[in-house]
């Protein structure tokens, strides 16, 4: 079995060794990744965020809009302020590394004030997804970068748990929105992280048009396979329909007050 093979037998849980892919190293790079919450004290060297932000601004983008920025945080002291504010996650502070990716729509307000221009695009709905999306295309680009030079990384969703309080140690202007953190450094190799499968590709590949049957039946099937894959790891975890659907079962918590946490931060959303 090649490498490709080997890790998509574990992407998909065993059940996509048979698939018919091409063999690249970029490829390998992507279906390698895992999320890592443990990360050695050591700092990363000083051209390590250029060349992270680099990759980053080279993702598509709308228009060519550039509508994000990003933080570098690697002060101790605000790395733990933002670990607490995104829900005491620790490997916040653990990490030498902590990015704050943001949609930010200021940057083309001061532009369009240098033409006369009265921005009322960026009062729309459209305009802060753009922001969003590049955003995370951007990010994602940074991930793989990072992950080519042997680091590792773990998405941070809870910094929007309270963005204003974000905004203000990060000292942000109107109509920048944190659109989530990134934690970033050496991986602790005692205490290693696995793939998690994913879906196959039957719930998520539709050909020509949406099959909700093959949906339906491919989640069934994916469920034995995560819980098989966590009592592997030592855990007991709910299959993923079921943790799913408590994830959504209602909108409580803080994000569930993000439109008017956008309001506040400048954003008009019309």
């Amino acid at each position: 079995m090649s490498h490709v093979q080997q890790l998509l037998a574990e992407r998909y849980a065993h059940q996509g060794a048979d698939l018919s892919v091409s063999s690249h190293p970029v490829l390998e790079l992507l279906l390698s990744h895992r999320s890592v919450r443990a990360f050695l004290p050591a700092t990363l060297p000083p051209d390590f965020v250029p060349t992270l932000v680099a990759a980053a601004q080279s993702a598509a983008s709308s228009s060519n809009l550039q509508p994000w920025s990003v933080v570098a945080v690697e002060d101790p002291e605000r790395k733990r302020r933002l670990s607490v504010l995104a829900g005491n996650q620790a490997h916040i502070a653990q990490a030498p590394l902590f990015l704050v990716w943001l949609a930010d729509l200021s940057r083309l307000r001061r532009v369009a004030a240098l033409h006369g221009v009265d921005p009322q695009a960026l009062d729309t709905l459209d305009l802060f997804t753009i922001g969003v999306v590049d955003a995370t295309l951007a990010a994602q680009n940074a991930v793989v970068a990072a992950e080519a030079l042997g680091l590792g990384t773990v998405y941070i969703g809870g910094i929007r748990r309270d963005p204003g309080a974000v905004a203000v140690e990060l000292d942000l202007p109107p109509e920048v929105f944190p659109v989530f953190g990134l934690s970033v450094g050496w991986p602790d190799p005692d205490k290693p992280s696995s793939i998690k499968p994913r879906l196959p590709q039957s719930a998520v590949l539709h050909r020509e048009a949406y099959d909700v049957e093959a949906d339906v039946a491919a989640v069934e099937g994916y469920d034995r396979r995560l819980v098989a894959f966590f009592q592997g790891q030592g855990q007991n975890h709910p299959a993923w329909s079921a943790q799913a659907s408590e994830r959504i079962r209602s909108p409580g918590g803080d994000r569930a007050k993000l439109r008017p946490a956008l309001k506040a931060l400048g954003f008009g959303l019309n």
